[in-house]
C-alpha cells in the first residue's frame, strides 16, 4: 500500500496543472474540473482507508524519492499514514469538496474566479504535503507551501487596502513559524546525525536514549516546534492574525482559518509528540498557552461586532482546547475535536452572510437593553475591564509590532546609508576580499579568518534588514537583498569546511536566477513611468498581469520555495552550522525572516493595491 501513498499528493497537482491551461472566463470548466478532482480524492481516500482497516490498519511509511546526498546529510521525501494522517486527510478532502461547489456559486463573475480556484488546488497539494509527510523536509515543503497560498487567498482583493495589509501581516508571522521550524530541523540534524523520519520517532526507546544523552537538544526542538505550532494555530499572544486573514473570500476563510490552515499547529504537535512528551516544561507551556488562549479568545469572541471576527476567535479557543488534550495525551480525542470544529467553523463561515441579515433583522425587532444596577461594584469594574481588554483584542497587534517588527524597521532605516554609492563600492570590495581569503584561507591568520564569517553574517544582515525597511527605489532593496544572501552563503563557506563551494552555488544557483528575473521585471514596470518607490501602492496588477505573475515566481524563487536548488540549498545551510556557533545561526535566521518579507513587500507595494491612476475604480478599504 505504501506507493499508493503519492497519489494523494498527484491528485491535486495535475489538477492544478491542468486548471493553468484552461480559460479563465470559462467558470464552468474550471469549477467542473476543481470538483471532479475533489471527488476523485475524496473516493481514493475512501477506498484507501477502507482497504486499510482490512488489512489491519498498520502503520504505512514510503521513502519516495531522494533529492540530494553528501556526507551525513541526505534529503529525501518520505510518506507516512497512520490514523492521525487519516482523520486529517479525510476532513480535509471532504471539506475541500463542499467548499469547491459552494465557490462555484459565491465567486460566480468575480473576476479573480480561476486565480482562487488554482489557488485552492496549490493549498491541498500543500495540505496533503503536510498530513501525508513522513519527515521533517517533506513536511516543511507543504507547510511553506500552505503559508504561500495563505498571503496570496488573503491578498485575493488586491485592488484593496486592507486585505493586501493583511496579507502582510500574516505572512510575516508565518514566517516566524517557519524559522522556528527551521531550527527544529537544524538542531534535529545534529541530534541524530540524519534527516530521522516519523517511523523511527514512535521508536519509545531509541527517542529516549538520544534525549538521556543530549537533554537540552531536545529541549531547544520541542521549543521551537511548540513556537512553530502555536503561531501557525494562532494561539496566544498570536491570535490576532486570524481574523486578519478573513479579509479574503469567505470561502476562502472557511477553508483555510476556519478548519484545515489553522489546525496544521495542532497535527505538528500529534506528528512530533515522541519528541516532548517526556519534556515536562514543554507539556506544561502548552496546556498553559492553550488554557489561556481558550480563555482569552472566548472573551474577544463575544464582544466582537464581526461575525468573522467572533467566528475566527471561537475557533480559536477550541484550538487551546485541542493543544491541552494533545499535551495530555488524548489523542483520539483530540482527533474528534479537530474534526468536528473543522466541520462546524466551516458551516458557520459558510453561512455567515444569512446569518448576519437574520440577526440584524432581530436587532431590530426584539432587541431589548439589559437592566444594570449599580456599576462601582469590584465585580462590575472587573467585567468591564475584561470588555474593553475584548474589544481591543488584548492589543496583541501592538504588542507583536513592538516586539518583533518595530526594532528591525529601525535598525533597517538606520542602515540606509548601506545604499550609497561609496557603501556599495566598500560591500563589493569586502565581499571580493573575503572570497579571497576564504580561498587562500592558509595564508591568513587564524584570528582573523575566524572573525571574518561572523561579521560577513552580520553585514548580511543589514543589506536584508536596510531592504525591509526601504521606502524608495524597489531595485535598490531587491539588490539588497541579493546581496545579503551572497554575504550569508560566504559566511558558511568560510566557517564550516563541508559547506564547500558547489553547496554555495546550489544555494545560489536558484536565487540569483529569480534575482536576475526580477530585475528584468522592475525595469520594465520602471519604464512605464519611471516610479517604482516603495513608499505606496502601485496597483500595476491591473494593467501588467502577465509580469507581476513572474515577478511573484521570481520573488518565491528568491525565499526559496520547493521549484528551485535554493530551497535544498537552504537546508544544507542550515545543517552545516555547527552547534556551537550560536551567533551565526542567529544572524542566519533573522536574515531569512526578512529575505521572505522584504521581496513580498517589494512585490505587494508594486503590483498589490489601489491602482494610483485615477481612471481606474477605488475600492473600499475592508472586504
Amino acid at each position: 500500500m505504501e506507493p499508493l501513498l503519492q497519489i494523494f499528493i498527484l491528485i491535486p497537482v495535475l489538477a492544478f496543472l491542468v486548471s493553468l491551461c484552461l480559460n479563465r472566463k470559462n467558470e464552468k470548466l474550471i469549477s467542473g474540473m476543481v470538483i471532479t478532482a475533489n471527488v476523485i480524492q475524496l473516493a481514493a481516500i475512501v477506498l484507501f482507508i477502507a482497504n486499510w482497516f482490512f488489512q489491519g490498519a498498520p502503520t504505512l511509511n514510503s521513502k519516495h524519492v531522494t533529492l540530494f546526498v553528501t556526507g551525513d546529510i541526505e534529503i529525501f521525501i518520505d510518506f507516512f499514514f497512520d490514523k492521525v494522517t487519516m482523520v486529517f486527510a479525510l476532513t480535509g478532502s471532504l471539506l475541500a469538496l463542499i467548499v469547491s461547489v459552494f465557490s462555484r456559486f459565491y465567486l460566480h463573475r468575480e473576476p479573480g474566479f480561476k486565480r482562487y480556484f488554482c489557488t485552492i488546488l496549490l493549498f491541498l497539494t500543500g495540505y496533503n504535503l503536510v498530513v501525508f509527510s513522513g519527515n521533517f523536509e517533506t513536511l516543511f515543503i507543504g507547510w511553506e507551501i500552505v503559508g504561500i497560498c495563505s498571503f496570496l487567498l488573503i491578498a485575493f482583493y488586491r485592488d484593496r487596502y486592507l486585505p493586501v495589509k493583511n496579507s502582510m501581516k500574516v505572512i510575516s508571522l508565518y514566517r516566524l513559524g517557519d524559522i522556528c521550524f527551521i531550527l527544529a530541523m537544524w538542531m534535529s540534524h545534529h541530534l541524530w546525525h540524519e534527516n530521522i523520519t516519523f517511523l523511527q520517532l514512535q521508536d519509545s526507546s531509541l527517542v529516549k536514549a538520544h534525549l538521556e544523552e543530549h537533554n537540552w537538544y531536545g529541549f531547544f526542538i520541542a521549543a521551537m516546534i511548540t513556537v512553530a505550532a502555536i503561531i501557525k494555530s494562532a494561539q496566544f499572544p498570536f491570535s490576532s492574525w486570524l481574523p486578519r486573514a478573513m479579509e479574503g473570500p469567505t470561502t476562502s476563510s472557511a477553508i483555510f482559518y476556519g478548519s484545515l490552515s489553522v489546525h496544521l499547529g495542532a497535527f505538528l504537535l500529534l506528528r512530533t509528540f515522541p519528541y516532548w512528551e517526556s519534556i515536562i516544561s514543554i507539556k506544561v507551556l502548552i496546556i498553559t498557552i492553550g488554557a489561556v488562549t481558550a480563555l482569552v479568545a472566548t472573551g474577544i469572541a463575544k464582544v466582537q461586532s464581526s461575525v468573522k471576527t467572533q467566528i475566527a476567535y471561537s475557533s480559536i479557543a477550541q484550538i487551546g482546547l485541542i493543544f491541552i488534550e494533545i499535551a495530555l495525551g488524548l489523542h483520539v480525542l483530540a482527533l474528534i475535536h479537530f474534526a468536528g470544529n473543522a466541520f462546524l467553523r466551516t458551516y458557520q463561515l459558510l453561512v455567515s452572510p444569512s446569518v448576519l441579515g437574520y440577526l440584524v433583522h432581530n436587532q431590530f425587532f426584539n432587541f431589548m437593553p439589559r437592566l444594570t444596577g449599580n456599576r462601582n461594584t469590584l465585580s462590575h469594574k472587573f467585567k468591564n475591564t475584561i470588555y474593553m481588554l475584548g474589544i481591543k483584542e488584548w492589543n496583541m497587534d501592538r504588542l507583536i509590532s513592538r516586539v518583533f517588527w518595530s526594532p528591525f524597521k529601525w535598525i533597517g532605516n538606520k542602515m540606509s546609508f548601506l545604499s550609497s554609492k561609496m557603501s556599495v563600492f566598500l560591500l563589493f570590495s569586502m565581499y571580493l576580499l573575503g572570497f579571497l581569503a576564504e580561498w587562500f584561507h592558509d595564508r591568513v591568520p587564524g584570528t582573523y579568518f575566524d572573525l571574518l564569517p561572523f561579521v560577513f553574517s552580520f553585514i548580511g544582515l543589514l543589506l536584508i534588514l536596510s531592504a525591509f525597511a526601504e521606502r524608495g527605489h524597489a531595485i535598490k532593496a531587491w539588490f539588497q537583498v541579493v546581496g545579503g544572501q551572497l554575504y550569508i552563503a560566504l559566511s558558511i563557506v568560510m566557517l564550516n569546511e563541508n559547506f564547500g563551494h558547489n553547496h554555495m552555488l546550489l544555494y545560489l544557483s536558484g536565487s540569483v536566477l529569480s534575482a536576475f528575473v526580477g530585475w528584468i521585471c522592475l525595469k520594465k514596470i520602471e519604464a512605464i513611468d519611471q516610479d517604482i518607490t516603495l513608499n505606496r501602492f502601485h496597483g500595476y496588477v491591473y494593467e501588467q498581469s502577465n509580469i507581476g505573475l513572474i515577478f511573484l515566481i521570481a520573488c518565491l524563487g528568491m525565499i526559496g520555495l520547493p521549484f528551485t536548488p535554493t530551497f535544498i540549498g537552504i537546508d544544507i545551510l542550515f545543517s552545516h552550522i555547527h552547534k556551537h556557533e550560536e551567533i551565526l545561526i542567529v544572524f542566519t535566521s533573522l536574515s531569512f525572516v526578512f529575505i521572505e518579507l522584504a521581496v513580498l513587500r517589494i512585490y505587494a507595494r508594486i503590483f498589490l493595491g489601489q491602482h494610483k491612476k485615477m481612471h481606474h475604480p477605488i475600492a473600499y478599504r475592508s472586504s
